[in-house]
């Protein structure tokens, strides 16, 4: 596996994980009561796989794994 794969793999995998955190607090809004946290805790988790996923894609493209734009063929 090269690196650019395997880079390609941990960035989907991880806005796979954002996405499910978002989901799962709009699960939590809506059938917790009011005085739950757990919404809260869900929000702050996908903010934080999202500064993740951020700096992630930046030392990626630093490192040369992946290219914002690939030259044509």
């Amino acid at each position: 596996m090269t690196s650019s794969s395997l880079a390609t793999f941990v960035i989907l995998t991880i806005l796979f994980l954002v996405l499910s955190s978002l989901a799962l607090s709009l699960y939590y809004l809506l059938s917790d009561p009011k005085g739950s946290k757990r919404t809260f805790t869900a929000l702050s988790v996908r903010v934080s796989l999202a500064m993740l996923l951020f700096i992630g894609i930046i030392i990626a493209i630093y490192l040369g794994w992946i290219t914002p734009n690939p030259p044509p063929l």
